[in-house]
């Protein structure tokens, strides 16, 4: 009988589920969007439960698609969207807040503080970041300040964090009925509140974010014999399968991509484009404004380190072209559009004007905003022109 395994992506604007062989090709595949939820400018948010609920829709369509039952796995990994934040009631499961995304920045009176009273350089000693609105620890502080009863709830027990990958697997071994409250070192490490030497949450790093350490996951390996937890009957799988396998999106990918030696590296084309750099069993500071981070952890062994570079809005541009303008209807119609030349036209029309900025890049100082409707601005009348 042929046994797969079963891999969840759950990434910033889609979850899936795909189902892959022994020699690795795909068996298949199911995918769906969730809602991009922008209060106001500058913030980003996802609502927890429309993605673990998506996550059960693409793990059943991608088994029917195939004619195949949760019987045919043999184990299953997550793989998730980084940073992004959950603060979720472990008795009822249900979260205090919408999700704060990784590219929201919100948190950027919080990062300034921090730079301003010299806890910066503390921070990037320990935990190979910056202060900065991308991480968690900013994003977990503002749900405790700013969120009715959180604050409270946490220091009684009754408020847990996790990023997606967290959530998702706390929901899948059970939720409310004994859930799993873990991480692996490679989602902690985008915290700011992980010690990269000792690969466990840092007691003078939480302080500084004024976090309850009860509230943190335990941390992992991001693959390990010693399973995490089994998934429940109740679940999408209507079976107990071996939970064994967690790592961020661009980990994940780093190590799909084999880039297991020192000096290999991958740049991903999603969301955002993400460099990650294998630097070995070594941590390497970054006096370029890159990320140290972990690349990834097998068991026992050994954590592997990398650094990173990232732009973090490219794939999330089209997106919002097609949702948030109304300029293309279809992702894929961008490519008819973007190859159009315009030289000609620009010629005829000098009166137009073409704003390029740079608010995507990820440069990771502190005060440091990616808004991606910011990206470029385009000052004209006809849609063509307002692709770049």
């Amino acid at each position: 009988m042929t046994r797969y395994v079963g891999a969840i992506d759950q990434g910033t604007t889609s979850s899936r589920f795909m189902v892959f062989d022994h020699e690795g090709c795909e068996v298949a595949r199911h995918q769906l969007e969730h809602s991009q939820i922008l209060p106001q400018a500058g913030w980003v948010e996802h609502d927890p439960v429309e993605i673990y609920s998506r996550t059960c829709d693409v793990i059943e369509g991608a088994l029917a698609s195939a004619n195949l039952t949760a019987q045919d796995l043999v184990a299953i990994g997550v793989t998730n969207q980084r940073e992004t934040t959950v603060v979720w009631n472990p008795n009822t499961g249900e979260p205090y807040y919408n999700a704060i995304v990784w590219q929201d920045t919100r948190t950027d009176r919080i990062m300034h503080k921090l730079e301003q009273d010299g806890s910066g350089e503390t921070i990037r000693g320990k935990a190979g970041l910056p202060p900065a609105t991308y991480f968690s620890g900013g994003k977990i502080q503002w749900i405790l300040d700013n969120v009715e009863g959180a604050r409270h709830a946490a220091e009684r027990g009754e408020a847990i964090f996790g990023n997606i990958d967290t959530w998702l697997i706390w929901n899948l071994t059970g939720g409310i009925d004994g859930g799993v409250h873990i991480t692996d070192v490679t989602n902690a490490s985008r915290t700011m509140l992980l010690n990269l030497g000792t690969l466990d949450w840092d007691d003078e790093l939480l302080n500084l974010f004024s976090i309850p350490r009860r509230m943190l996951p335990a941390v992992r390996p991001s693959s390990d014999s010693r399973i995490y937890g089994m998934t429940r009957r109740t679940g999408p799988f209507q079976c107990e399968l071996p939970l064994c396998a967690d790592l961020g999106d661009q980990q994940a990918a780093t190590v799909g991509q084999v880039c297991f030696t020192a000096g290999e590296a991958k740049n991903t084309y999603g969301t955002g484009n993400f460099m990650l750099l294998n630097t070995g069993t070594n941590i390497v500071p970054s006096h370029s404004g890159l990320l140290t981070t972990v690349c990834y952890q097998v068991g026992g062994a050994s954590p592997v380190y990398a650094l990173e570079g990232s732009v973090a809005v490219t794939g999330s541009a089209v997106q919002w072209l097609r949702d948030q303008l109304g300029i293309i209807q279809r992702a894929n119609d961008i490519e008819a559009l973007a190859s159009l030349d315009l030289a000609l036209d620009l010629d005829v029309h000098p009166e137009a004007q073409i704003d390029f900025v740079t608010s995507g890049l990820l440069e990771l100082r502190a005060e440091l905003a990616h808004r991606g409707p910011d990206l470029v601005q385009l000052r004209r009348q006809r849609k063509v022109h307002q692709i770049a």
